[in-house]
């Protein structure tokens, strides 16, 4: 090759050609729409098919919701000022029966005029779960939210205020009652002293000491009875505490299932084997019907009560599953990390292996609170008013006879936006909890 060709011919760019835009099929949503509706034959076939029974629903749906009717004191009076409005047989949804009884079905019988205490007893759960969610809030809101049990029965159930004061005093007696016991009994007695002294106390000495306290001082509010409780009210109430005393219980129970100990081991697996075994429902016809049997004769134990007792167990045995499940999945050198440290099994539990073990099983947790929240409607079958019953009571009177399926919208919202709230928090703390380890 001549010097004066290999002069001519350029092999380093001197100047970059300009920027061009890439081409439409590979940005935005044209590119979304290819990858993800039409990327084969198969997945055109069913995008159009999909897209086709969506809008079929819309067209069902939208005119139904669109021309509702609020304002209404009966389904014939809903139905004429439909055909007044659309015509004849028009597609048209008869919300005013949920402007009518929202109260009834969000409050069962609860009295009107005090139906600002469920308000404020929600309103302070949601300041004392708050602590609990979210670790910006101050620490010392921790003080109210272990009051707050106390506070929320006295609010709902009313009565004189000094029942609550006393069976907190319960609580301060077996606190002392270990701290003194401790260094000269050892932890084992005054554990035990620190149980049996409060149980004493709440069943022997707490009746008696409010009746007089309550006739030297009638501080307390109007006694209202479980039987006018009902609706979402009830449905709120024995989910969320259920929710609140199986998580603790699912953790010691998960924990004596994986005891060395014979005894312990074996009541934990019989415990959770038996609960797990039996419906919910047969559950709940026991607390309902069989459990006063066992009980000594006149003894009144609230229906409620023994619901929530029940739907407890019922949980606990299901949250130790899901809780073993997550101590099974931490590898073994959590474990021997701990005892090289010289912890104590306790120590261990708190500090390594159960904040571990509870990340990995927080899916498992949230499930089985969401399925424990829905599944309060079953206590219909015994004679609580939940939504479900009370719908049942409005759709037997005369003036709503017919009506169906706006109650049961109404009722699944109101369910969805609790579940749904749950399961975004559980992502939520996952995220925050992400380490980053895969």
């Amino acid at each position: 090759m001549s010097d004066t060709h290999a002069q001519t011919v350029a092999f380093v760019r001197e100047s970059m050609v300009p920027p061009a835009d890439p081409p439409l099929g590979e940005t935005g949503i044209f590119k979304w729409v290819r990858e993800n509706l039409f990327s084969s034959w198969l997945n055109v076939l069913l995008s159009v098919l999909s897209i086709a029974f969506v809008v079929w629903a819309l067209a069902h749906l939208l005119p139904w919701f669109l021309q509702s009717v609020w304002d209404a004191g009966s389904l014939t009076e809903c139905r004429e000022i439909r055909d007044a409005r659309y015509g004849e047989g028009a597609a048209s949804a008869c919300f005013a029966v949920i402007t009518e009884r929202w109260n009834q079905l969000l409050f069962g019988f609860y009295p009107p005029e005090h139906y600002w205490r469920p308000v404020l007893a929600f309103v302070l759960f949601l300041v004392a779960v708050s602590p609990v969610l979210f670790q910006g809030l101050p620490r010392r809101l921790l003080a109210f939210t272990a009051i707050y049990p106390f506070i929320g029965y006295w609010l709902l159930w009313g009565g004189t205020i000094w029942g609550p004061l006393l069976v907190i005093a319960g609580f301060v007696i077996g606190w002392g009652a270990f701290r003194l016991a401790e260094p000269r009994l050892g932890t084992l007695a005054a554990a035990i002293a620190a149980i049996l002294l409060p149980l004493a106390w709440w069943f022997f000495a707490v009746g008696p000491i409010a009746g007089d306290l309550a006739q030297i001082a009638p501080i307390g509010l109007v006694r209202i009875g479980s039987g006018d409780f009902g609706g979402f009210m009830l449905a709120f109430i024995i989910g969320v505490a259920g929710i609140a005393l199986s998580f603790p219980l699912g953790i010691l129970l998960a924990l004596g299932r994986q005891s060395h100990l014979f005894i312990i081991n074996k009541s934990c697996v019989g415990f959770i084997e038996i609960i797990r075994g039996v419906p919910l429902i047969v559950w709940l016809f026991t607390a309902s019907l069989l459990l006063n049997y066992f009980l000594p004769p006149g003894t009144n134990f609230d229906l409620m009560l023994r619901v929530i007792i029940m739907v407890t167990l019922f949980a606990a045995a299901y949250m130790a599953e899901v809780i073993r499940g997550g101590l099974a999945a931490l590898p073994r050198g959590q474990y021997e990390a701990a005892d090289a440290l010289g912890l104590d099994y306790w120590k261990a539990m708190r500090l390594i292996i159960l904040p571990q073990a509870l990340k990995i099983s927080i899916p498992g947790i949230v499930n089985t609170f969401i399925g424990l929240f829905k599944d309060t409607t079953l206590v219909v079958f015994i004679g609580l008013l939940d939504p479900i019953g009370l719908s049942n009571a409005i759709r037997a009177s005369t003036e709503w006879n017919g009506i169906y399926w706006e109650l049961f919208v109404f009722i699944g919202l109101l369910f969805w936006i609790c579940c749904f709230s749950m399961s975004r928090y559980s992502m939520y703390l996952e995220r925050k909890l992400e380490t980053g380890h895969r």
